[in-house]
């Protein structure tokens, strides 16, 4: 059996071997990690498939599942090679499950490895019950929910979910509700889906009377709740930081086991926010206390605290720990030779000696003596957990033989438990049809309804806020696309109530930027538009999406004009030709670090150092971080007609503005009307 203080799994982070050792011997019960692609932290060190293999095999004879992170966009070049290649290599080194963001991605691996047990990475941004529900029709075991959440959040979610869910409990927050920032792929090209965050949002974006730096948000720390989580059924700790080395992975491992046997080790809080914090830590989301008190940033003091504790948190995993249970069973008997059988974690071994018991000529062969020759597992993973001895009187043996066996049953033991369960792989064709299209018509989207009546006519689909949509239903039903809000945290049955309520005005249509929101729009009876933040980025997330409901679809804005024209699938594409693109949602507004919404009015605006002004918009209890620049396509629409729709994303313009904006593309103008624009990733893509 293994050597384990609760049902309930901590799982670490390991972007090195070494820190798969450390993990391990700290007591984790899972570790994730990345090979050298596809996967959310490509600057780690990552894993090579030999490399992979070797962790597996540690970790599995030492009762340790393995989880390999395919979070990440993917191209559909990269779905016909490196994916199924990284999903066959998993499925070889035996790992116990993949960690998945992208629809096309979890459709692949779905069909080339049927038995593989998946998991919904934070990536997707579920967030509700209804996203929960969503992800278990379609086939993932577990979840991993959104870091966003409060404490009775989680536990109206796991009390209702029918599958497992998995929380983060200690590491780095980002301030945007992962799977929805496009920060560092619009200022940089670097982007969050695809692995490669450069974390802007850590240098200064400063609010009016602000800190300064009003995007960095502290370390998230939960420990002293892991008891309330596992009672609520949580059944994953999950730790941050596989950029961070060994010593961090120990600490954090460590304090998340002691906090579970309640045990208040102060010194190795001090520790552990030694080795990494930003000016300390916090537990915001969980206890609903947002505001200033949840923003820090990486101080000189915090980087000096961490040099003094190295040494003493590399102690924690210098040597081997004993976590797998041995039952052993000795027999020896006069004129033959001793045998040993062992059984550990399911797994059984029996070997026999070389040498034959004679009858004892001085000191007889006693238990004691037996007992403390098999009890000697220094040096190995293994502990004995119960002993049988079974011998004739007055014999004698050589106590070396007595090691042999013990050695031997040891090495057998570990061959076993290294073998991985190897999952049946089969690769698939993912060739696509892609759909021609005759003429693009436009749709446009806006905050509020008095935006769009100066451009009604000139459109072919009008998308408002759940709040608006009701007017705009009343003027022309047909037209209207209710937006679902991007994230609706403990608010599903409200939003709920309010689709049902516009179907019974005639609104067919509703725009869904999560699969959160994809349940509830089914549960409505609606027509389902993927919006922004759903991340179709390649041909099988759209079919997938299809397979969901999807008729029409927003496609990725991180794509180039190039790979886009190339998505398949049969339901209608668009792409945003205009508009300030949401960089970031979130749910603690950084503005109220200077100044309250009454204050606010609506209005603010971040400024980064070089003084560029990003506004903040807010609603439906998030904020929206917009681009500082529109994307401008009206003289490159030539470029965009291989889409169904080109769809204008209005967010913080007056009616006029609108108006003149639909002007330009309705008649293709060369020049923007705005002073400062951008093409978006539509040319440069993203790395």
């Amino acid at each position: 059996m293994l050597r384990q203080s609760s049902v309930v799994e901590v799982l670490a982070p390991a972007g090195t071997y070494e820190a798969v050792e450390a993990a391990v011997r700290c007591g984790a019960d899972a570790v994730y990690l990345g090979g050298k692609s596809l996967n959310a932290r490509r600057n780690a060190g990552n894993f090579s498939f030999e490399e992979l293999k070797s962790a597996v095999e540690y970790c599995h004879v030492r009762g340790t599942k393995v989880y390999l992170t395919l979070n990440t966009l993917a191209s559909d070049a990269e779905l016909k090679n490196e994916v199924q290649c990284a999903v066959r290599d998993a499925c070889q080194a035996g790992v116990d499950a993949l960690i998945i963001q992208d629809m096309g991605v979890f459709r692949l691996a779905r069909k080339c490895a049927p038995t593989m047990p998946l998991h919904a990475s934070t990536q997707m941004s579920v967030h509700t019950l209804a996203g929960v529900r969503q992800l278990a029709e379609m086939g993932f075991s577990r979840a991993v929910l959104a870091r966003e959440l409060s404490l009775d959040e989680i536990e109206y979610i796991v009390k209702n979910s029918p599958i497992e869910i998995e929380v983060f409990v200690h590491g780095a927050l980002c301030m945007c509700v992962s799977g929805q920032c496009l920060m560092s792929a619009m200022l940089g090209s670097r982007s969050a889906n695809r692995g490669l965050c450069a974390q802007p949002c850590r240098l200064p974006f400063a609010a009016q009377g602000g800190t300064g730096n009003d995007l960095s948000l502290k370390d998230l720390s939960a420990v002293d709740y892991l008891g309330k989580l596992r009672e609520i059924g949580v059944k994953s700790f999950k730790i941050e930081g596989r950029m961070k080395r060994p010593e961090y992975v120990a600490a954090a491992v460590t304090a998340c086991r002691k906090a579970l046997k309640n045990e208040n080790d102060e010194a190795l809080r001090d520790q552990l926010r030694g080795v990494f914090s930003r000016s300390g830590f916090t537990s915001g989301y969980l206890t609903g206390e947002l505001g200033r008190g949840m923003f820090g940033i990486r101080r000189k003091d915090d980087v000096q605290a961490a040099q003094p504790v190295l040494k003493e948190l590399a102690r924690l995993y210098e040597k081997e720990t004993a976590r797998v249970g041995v039952d052993f069973m000795f027999c020896a008997y006069e004129g033959e030779t001793a045998s040993l059988s062992a059984k550990a974690a399911g797994k059984s071994t029996f070997v026999l000696g070389e040498v034959e018991a004679q009858p004892a000529q001085n000191v007889p062969l006693t238990h004691e003596k037996i007992s403390q020759q098999l009890e000697k597992c220094g040096g190995t993973p293994f502990f004995v957990s119960s002993m049988e001895i079974d011998i004739d009187d007055n014999i004698s043996l050589p106590l070396s033989s007595i090691n042999a066996l013990r050695r031997a049953a040891f090495d057998n033991l570990y061959e076993e438990l290294k073998s991985p369960y190897i999952h049946a792989f089969g690769a698939v064709n993912v060739e696509n049809c892609v759909k021609k299209v005759k003429n693009p018509v436009f749709f446009a989207r806006f905050s509020k309804l008095e935006q769009a009546k100066v451009v009604w006519e000139n459109v072919e689909k009008v998308i408002l806020p759940l709040s608006q949509a009701q007017k705009s239903a009343e003027k022309n039903a047909e037209k209207t696309v209710a937006e679902l809000p991007r994230v609706f945290f403990g608010k599903e049955d409200a939003v709920l109530q309010k689709l049902l309520a516009l179907k019974q005005l005639g609104v067919t249509w509703a725009a869904c930027s999560t699969l959160d929101a994809v349940y509830l729009a089914k549960q409505a009876g609606m027509k389902i538009m993927l919006s922004l933040g759903s991340n179709v980025f390649n041909s099988m997330s759209a079919v997938q999406a299809e397979e969901l409901g999807a008729q029409k679809i927003v496609l990725s804005p991180e794509l180039t004009l190039m790979q886009a024209s190339k998505i398949g699938g049969k339901s209608e594409k668009g792409l945003v030709v205009y508009g300030k693109l949401p960089l970031m949602i979130t749910r603690n507004c950084p503005i109220k670090n200077g100044a309250d919404c009454a204050a606010c009015g609506g209005k603010r605006c971040l400024t980064d150092r070089l003084g560029v002004e990003f506004p903040v918009v807010c609603g439906d209890g998030y904020s929206q971080v917009l681009n500082s620049r529109p994307i401008y396509m009206a003289d490159r629409l030539g470029e965009t007609d291989f889409v169904d729709f080109n769809l204008l994303w209005f967010t913080d313009e007056s009616a006029e503005e609108c108006r003149s904006v639909m002007e330009k593309y309705i008649t293709r103008a060369s020049a923007p009307d705005v002073k400062d624009f951008t093409r978006g990733l539509y040319y440069r893509g993203v790395e």
